[in-house]
């Protein structure tokens, strides 16, 4: 069975979790350094308000991050959830039925790759619909292993120190517990 998206489904660009812990707070989607200043182009292009933050960061000594690796799209809810870009105002759907993407054909290469997972081997995001209901697919997924071989590519580092960025971004009912800033991982 070919992968594709559920009928009437966004979930993917709607829901957003807590990773590694909840005190890291939601995360948003993985943005490589040379896909933030499109991103920030296009949310400008299409009026939208974006928050991009660091996600991932590397050094050399264990004080602060000296580059960072990955930044993150934060969802437009207080709460972190829905992607900025995903159309829920218009009755514009996708073929698929869901909401419409703002920025489908320019999407970042984490939207492309999904729902793969990094692993190895490759998995699914049990959470997607297509995957909680079909298990896995036997063709079509090429153009999502190669856009996870392009992110993976990017990510090598020799760096001694990797951080990861708190969001401060998650349900109210967690605020007590999320953090915001660089941790050294």
């Amino acid at each position: 069975m070919d992968f594709s998206c559920v009928e009437g489904c966004s979930k993917c660009c709607i829901e957003r979790e807590y990773y590694p812990y909840v005190q890291f707070g939601k995360i948003g989607v993985f943005i490589l350094p040379d896909e933030k200043q499109k991103i920030e182009f296009l949310a400008k292009k299409h009026c939208i308000t974006a928050e991009i933050l660091p996600r991932i960061g590397v050094s050399e000594k264990n004080d602060k991050p000296d580059q960072v690796l990955a930044y993150q799209l934060m969802g437009k809810e207080p709460d972190g959830n829905t992607c900025p870009f995903l159309d829920t105002e218009s009755n514009d759907r996708s073929p698929h039925g869901g909401y419409k993407c703002k920025i489908y054909k320019d999407r970042p290469l984490a939207c492309r790759a999904y729902p793969l997972m990094e692993s190895n081997p490759p998995s699914l995001d049990p959470k997607c619909k297509f995957c909680e209901s079909c298990s896995s697919p036997t063709g079509n997924i090429q153009f999502e292993l190669e856009s996870l071989a392009q992110i993976k590519s990017k990510m090598e580092t020799k760096a001694r120190y990797i951080w990861r960025y708190a969001t401060g971004i998650g349900n109210a009912s967690d605020k007590s517990q999320i953090k915001t800033g660089w941790f050294l991982v």
